[in-house]
């Protein structure tokens, strides 16, 4: 007679018991149960950049990972940075970001939250994470201006920001004339499509900076200023300090462009 082996339990059966033993262990846990309200708290004020108050969300959630794991909640605050982190990425999805860009975004999140948080600077690292979120966001949103070709050309630049991006090709991409794309931009956004390249440039340069060891004559050429004089003066004009300086001191807040229909507010 063989011998008939027995199956191991199964990895659905070993999570089934885990989960009734995990609903025994919440059971002795108050506040636990608002975990999932204030979440959709926090992701509807990181999604309409509501930096201040998603913060405090953050704040709120780590309070609560903290009553559940005690000495082991700096290990769920990590896990749960990371799960955030996936969860803004498709919301970049959402918001018409290539997936290769919303891709991207989750593997640097990760990758800082795996090898650069540090256990005793958690909360500021939350803190930095929620500005990382909004400021990604509020550079990839998708623009409300009231003219439609205007709303895809701001989202090709923003696709296309690291190449080589002229008036010329940006029209020829549209299969419009260079004289009316200027016009229809300048009587929507109030500036020219050429300062709206360059304020772009600006705002994207500004995270490798403050974020990167890239050489700032690298960035330079990366977003594609003619050389590095000219980058600093570009810089300089829209955020009032030069590169080095935004990099060096660490206090100057980023610079951003608002972004208004100026055609329906002069109407």
């Amino acid at each position: 007679m063989g011998y008939i082996m027995q199956p191991q339990q199964s990895i659905a059966g070993t999570i089934s018991k885990r989960y009734f033993q995990e609903i025994d262990n919440i059971n002795q846990y108050d506040g636990v149960e608002d975990f999932f309200t204030v979440e959709s708290r926090l992701l509807f004020e990181i999604y309409h950049l509501e930096e201040a108050k998603a913060k405090e969300s953050l704040r709120a959630l780590i309070d609560i990972l903290s009553i559940r794991f005690g000495k082991q909640m700096i290990k769920a605050v990590r896990q749960y940075f990371v799960i955030l982190s996936s969860i803004v990425a498709r919301k970049l999805l959402d918001n018409q970001v290539p997936p290769k860009k919303a891709f991207a975004f989750n593997l640097a999140c990760t990758d800082m939250i795996e090898n650069k948080m540090k256990d005793a600077e958690f909360l500021q690292f939350a803190d930095d994470l929620i500005e990382f979120y909004v400021y990604f966001i509020a550079d990839r949103k998708q623009p409300t201006f009231s003219h439609q070709t205007v709303n895809k050309v701001i989202m090709h630049i923003n696709d296309e920001l690291e190449t080589d991006l002229t008036v010329e090709n940006i029209a020829n991409n549209f299969h419009i004339s260079t004289s009316h794309l200027s016009r229809i931009f300048r009587e929507h956004v109030g500036i020219t499509l050429v300062e709206y390249l360059n304020v772009r440039r600006v705002e994207e340069s500004q995270y490798y900076l403050r974020h990167t060891n890239k050489s700032i004559t690298s960035i330079s050429d990366q977003f594609h200023f003619c050389n590095q004089s000219y980058f600093t003066r570009i810089f300089k004009k829209y955020t009032g300090v030069t590169p080095k300086h935004f990099r060096d001191e660490l206090h100057h807040e980023f610079y951003r462009f608002e972004m208004t229909d100026n055609k329906l507010e002069n109407a």
